[in-house]
């Protein structure tokens, strides 16, 4: 266990319910690696009070969730292109008194469209049109697909989600049968009304090659374990989670564990 001392580098959390994942991802591998960090997550009641705390006493990082995402912004000095991407933070660095916003959700769903070798030749349905949706579909343009359909039950934001990124939306797929589908939805979410409900139709599901669903809690989603069951290319919630995190982590200390690492890391976040 490390012990703080005034060195300390103490990185944080934000978000209007703090959770422990981030916690404990960050202070197990900043143990694993002997660094001398600590992470803690806290709240905000004025989160442009908050981001000049971060300045003014040298926090190194922080993550940051909804309701922040967004109303952070106006305060950072540079917005990197993965965030201004999608007009959404989930990552601040404090570099010697400039604050600078990433989104690390946007770079972990291009990363693993890429890594997993989904084809941007292939047509693409995103449930969806929140915080999360928004940084799949703008992850799809730019790893170069060009047919994709927002399906949002509320037509209005799914419009304006779609054409912001030069896309379509509708309420329901219809006749339509995407090669790919991504569930950017609570649909699937533990403790949520539609736990255990399928994000999408079976019939739907059935005629897909590759489903993505980015609800990580839990990792086995009724999505997820029906598209296994058919043999289709299943990528998880859980990863989007790990990849979210490892690059914060790497943005924060510089330094890039090893897959083994941040696998032990990531089973000891969740437990």
């Amino acid at each position: 266990m490390n012990v703080i001392d005034r060195d300390t580098v103490l990185c944080i959390s934000l978000a209007a319910r703090p959770g422990n994942h981030g916690n404990r991802f960050h202070n197990y591998l900043y143990a694993e690696l002997g660094l001398n960090f600590l992470y803690k997550s806290f709240s905000s009641s004025d989160i442009g009070a908050t981001v000049g705390g971060i300045r003014s006493m040298g926090i190194r990082g922080a993550g940051v969730s909804m309701p922040y995402k967004e109303s952070c912004m106006p305060f950072l000095d540079a917005i990197d292109p993965s965030a201004a991407a999608i007009d959404s933070v989930n990552t601040i660095v404090n570099d010697d008194g400039v604050l600078i916003g990433y989104n690390t959700d946007y770079l972990a769903i291009r990363t693993m469209l890429v890594e997993h070798g989904v084809s941007p030749e292939q047509d693409v349905a995103v449930l969806g049109a929140g915080g999360m949706a928004k940084a799949v579909v703008a992850a799809l343009r730019d790893t170069g697909f060009r047919d994709v359909t927002v399906v949002a039950r509320t037509i209005e934001r799914g419009r304006a989600l779609a054409e912001r990124y030069g896309f379509q939306a509708v309420t329901t797929l219809g006749a339509a049968r995407p090669a790919v589908l991504v569930n950017a939805s609570p649909v699937g979410m533990t403790g949520g009304p539609e736990s255990e409900e399928l994000a999408l139709g079976e019939e739907v599901v059935r005629a897909a090659s590759t489903v993505l669903d980015v609800v990580y809690l839990p990792s086995e989603t009724p999505l997820v374990r029906f598209a296994a069951s058919l043999g289709h290319r299943v990528l998880r919630g859980d990863e989007v989670m790990r990849l979210q995190a490892l690059e914060q982590f790497v943005l924060y200390t510089g330094v890039r564990p090893s897959d083994e690492q941040v696998d032990a890391a990531e089973e000891y976040a969740s437990t």
